[in-house]
């Protein structure tokens, strides 16, 4: 069954000519979601970060071209109804599902004499957790090389990333509770909420996430559809309680950070033998909430000190305003304006 996805595709004219030019440079920016994985979430940020790329340097010779789907069981059109035999999908699930994704995405332009053929780069863009999968996916990719040789991740963007501990987050802590309290309610805990939902009607449920949460109502229709979901409240909490068991230490070799790579660049360069246009571009950029509900400030200030050293392959930022973990309800274009910027130093030139 296809998971449900959104796409805004580059224009059919390039500002560095017309379409599908041999020429130009097609990059796939694709949107990984946090949990839950609904992709429709993040359609005014991708619709803002759109028409910053159109206007911005970076499009001059690159086609970009955006897209981005739900998670794995948070649509039920995706699935077969869960039971025993078919059980939500973990963590690991989505991994595996996004690279098979990743591996067969092609350019769709009609009339290019590159379509159907891979895009010469991907950006990974993600939230929350969906940062923990970019890193997963990077790291496939580092060691199964042969499951995707056309598969080019140029760099990873992780907005307000849960990739260590999680667990020790103050929201985390809430959740294991639930993970501690036994099988019987972690395994039955999704029967609870939808029996409580139930007695919510369609739109009772709608007046109380615009009205009392705050939502606006695009964000409040995508709420209130996966509340009274068949199957979506338990995707989430099946997901979520395996969040707590995988993110904890940091297990990525220091081969996914190229820190040998950048040390003998920047070695070579306080030798004079490398210019500074011969620089290595950032692969990862990290954009910390200031206080993340989801993030333990001691870790995320661990994490920042050990790559401290290595800022030139790995950019690391913490928000000194005040955006929230769920940027994608109110916050979008001011996320999408810090994308445009990390997008534009790679390609812009």
């Amino acid at each position: 069954m296809p998971i449900h996805s959104i796409s805004f595709p580059a224009s059919q004219e390039s500002s560095s000519g017309s379409l599908g030019a041999a020429s130009s440079r097609n990059v796939l920016v694709f949107m990984i979601s946090g949990n839950p994985g609904l992709i429709d979430y993040y359609k005014p940020f991708l619709s803002a970060l759109r028409t910053l790329l159109d206007s911005s340097a970076a499009s001059k010779g690159t086609r970009f071209h955006l897209c981005g789907q739900d998670l794995a069981g948070f649509n039920d059109n995706d699935h077969e109804p869960f039971s025993a035999a078919n059980p939500p999908r973990d963590v690991a699930y989505q991994v595996n599902y996004l690279f098979k994704t990743l591996s067969e995405y092609r350019i769709q332009d009609e009339g290019s004499p590159k379509r159907g053929k891979p895009f010469d780069e991907v950006i990974l863009v993600g939230h929350s957790v969906g940062t923990y999968l970019i890193l997963q996916l990077f790291h496939k990719l580092l060691r199964e090389p042969e499951a995707a040789p056309h598969l080019r991740l140029k760099a990873g963007i992780l907005l307000f990333p849960t990739i260590e501990h999680i667990r020790h987050s103050p929201s985390g802590q809430r959740m294991e509770l639930l993970r501690k309290a036994g099988p019987l309610l972690e395994s039955n805990a999704h029967l609870l909420a939808w029996g409580f939902l139930w007695l919510w009607p369609y739109a009772a449920l709608l007046w109380v996430i615009t009205n009392v949460l705050g939502q606006p109502p695009a964000a409040a229709h995508v709420t209130a559809r996966w509340l009274k979901s068949r199957d979506g409240v338990w995707q989430a909490l099946h997901m979520g309680l395996d969040e707590m068991r995988v993110i904890g230490e940091d297990q990525w070799d220091e081969e996914i950070w190229e820190i040998e790579r950048e040390d003998a660049v920047a070695t070579a360069a306080a030798a004079g033998n490398v210019g500074v246009g011969n620089r290595l571009p950032p692969k990862f950029f990290f954009f910390f909430g200031k206080d993340d509900h989801w993030v333990a400030n001691h870790f995320r200030d661990a994490f920042i000190e050990r790559r401290q050293k290595h800022t030139e392959r790995t950019r690391l930022m913490v928000d000194e305003g005040n955006l929230p973990h769920a940027f994608c309800i109110h916050h979008s274009e001011v996320v999408a304006e810090k994308v445009a910027s990390w997008v534009n130093e790679l390609y812009a030139s």
